[in-house]
């Protein structure tokens, strides 16, 4: 098997980045020890938890199941990309206002999965909202209230449009 060292030059929270990598190397192993962004949270690493969960190209992907030399040319989006500065996105917002965020491990790929839901779907249902987030487990809540803090910020982004 080839490891040599292989360049890799993607978008990450909208700056250029290039590295060169170990072909073998995650997107997630990326992202918290090259780049140190260290909000994509470490989990299952089988892709089950959804604790890794980010933004690829506008969709949530886990970062603990991708190749990282995979992302060449494409844009990655993490929870450190997501605010607007010190102005949090809508549905952080929403989760810190409906008291959703418990221990916050879970959070980070729960927003990440809330932000590409509405950036497909501005308008979803709360079955859409519920099939979005079903990948992202949580132990400290019943879900009840990340569903309707989605809800409050799909409803948010509808105002601002």
């Amino acid at each position: 098997m080839n490891d040599r060292l292989k360049d890799l030059k993607f978008k990450v929270n909208g700056r250029e980045v290039e590295l060169k990598i170990n072909p073998k190397m995650l997107l997630l192993d990326v992202l918290r020890d090259e780049l140190k962004l260290t909000g994509t949270r470490t989990g299952c690493e089988v892709s089950a938890c959804g604790a890794c969960t980010v933004n690829l190209d506008g969709k949530a992907v886990r970062a603990c199941s991708i190749l990282a030399i995979q992302l060449n040319g494409r844009d990655v989006v993490t929870i450190e990309g997501v605010a607007d500065g010190e102005k949090l996105h809508p549905v952080q917002e929403a989760m810190v206002n409906h008291g959703a965020i418990e221990c916050g491990f879970c959070t980070s790929g729960m927003v990440m999965s809330a932000r590409a839901l509405l950036l497909r779907n501005p308008k979803p249902t709360r079955d859409d909202i519920k099939k979005a987030i079903q990948g992202n487990l949580c132990a400290d809540s019943g879900y009840v209230k990340y569903v309707e803090a989605i809800e409050m910020a799909a409803d948010v982004l509808q105002e601002k449009r």
